[in-house]
């Protein structure tokens, strides 16, 4: 009798168990990303180009840029931007919603890598691939002295500023 209590428990368990209903959402958009984007993020929801003053979002692959006073975004670039090799202009990997908000602060920010064209791209990641006709390997220790030259410059200029305006300030 106990042993027939046991097996119509466990039955019973079985035929008003719920599945499980466990679901694991991972957002990793390192295959979305375009060739031309910058490598080294596993995860990028907008890019910023500071040379042409263009978002470009990585997950809907849409254009944003100012037109006629107002933000539009398509999914290709007007012409005006035809110049422009998307694999050499700089890019700056935003995650904010929306970010063109904060438009003038990304332009104040980042005016200064408008013409930086150091960054390696998607395209150029791994070893035996060339960097512009250089090895990897090359062009990164390249890249790494030109970051290191612009921080030296701008750290330069804003002491040279920082003690003019205290030689202006004492002069008053």
């Amino acid at each position: 009798m106990k042993k027939l209590f046991y097996v119509v428990v466990f039955l019973s368990a079985f035929a008003f168990a719920k599945p499980a209903n466990a679901q694991v959402n991972v957002s990793i958009n390192i295959g979305s990303q375009p060739l031309w984007g910058p490598s080294g993020y596993d995860y990028a929801r907008y890019y910023y180009m500071p040379e042409m003053d263009v978002y470009y979002d990585v997950s809907s692959r849409h254009y944003t840029y100012y037109n006629g006073g107002q933000w539009v975004s398509h999914r290709s670039l007007p012409s005006r931007y035809g110049r422009y090799d998307m694999h050499r202009t700089y890019k700056v990997v935003m995650n904010d919603s929306r970010p063109w908000r904060n438009h003038r602060r990304h332009r104040d920010h980042y005016h200064g890598y408008s013409r930086n064209y150091n960054q390696v791209s998607l395209r150029d990641y791994g070893r035996g691939h060339k960097h512009h006709g250089k090895s990897y390997k090359k062009a990164h220790k390249e890249y790494r002295k030109a970051e290191k030259r612009h921080a030296k410059h701008y750290r330069e200029r804003s002491s040279r500023r920082d003690r003019d305006y205290r030689n202006v300030r004492g002069m008053w």
